[in-house]
């Protein structure tokens, strides 16, 4: 499956944006500019987020709201690729707490950015509810 473009352009210094055909993103050091790993931590949450509310969708699960946490660690040995990447996934208000943790690990394992971080990468992730 093809997806869609992405161009970046940039100054001559660390001053840019990410174009696609839905949106602009400011990338670098600039007011509101995201940093590479920001982009990352952006993709792998919105990837995982995606999927996961495809995977509650189809089991007619509900909640009010979601919040996803990321981090993690990088190698000190170069390439200083990730180590560890590690999720704190937050429901609020949960129709079905077991069945939603369901969704949410059916989520990361869908997640095709998901699964190629964790090529390199331990991820770990908590399910939360509030």
């Amino acid at each position: 499956m093809k997806t869609d473009p992405v161009t970046l352009t940039f100054a001559n210094t660390f001053v840019g944006s990410a174009s696609s055909p839905s949106g602009r993103v400011v990338i670098g050091d600039q007011m509101d500019g995201m940093m590479p790993y920001h982009l990352l931590y952006g993709a792998i949450g919105s990837c995982f987020y995606a999927t996961f509310l495809s995977v509650a969708n189809k089991k007619k699960l509900t909640f009010d709201s979601a919040t996803i946490d990321i981090s993690g660690v990088k190698r000190d040995q170069v390439p200083t690729t990730l180590e560890t990447l590690h999720i704190i996934f937050k429901i609020k208000n949960p129709s079905d707490k077991e069945q939603l943790k369901v969704a949410a690990e059916l989520g990361a394992t869908y997640c095709s950015i998901h699964e190629m971080v964790s090529k390199v990468a331990t991820v770990t992730m908590d399910v939360l509810f509030q």
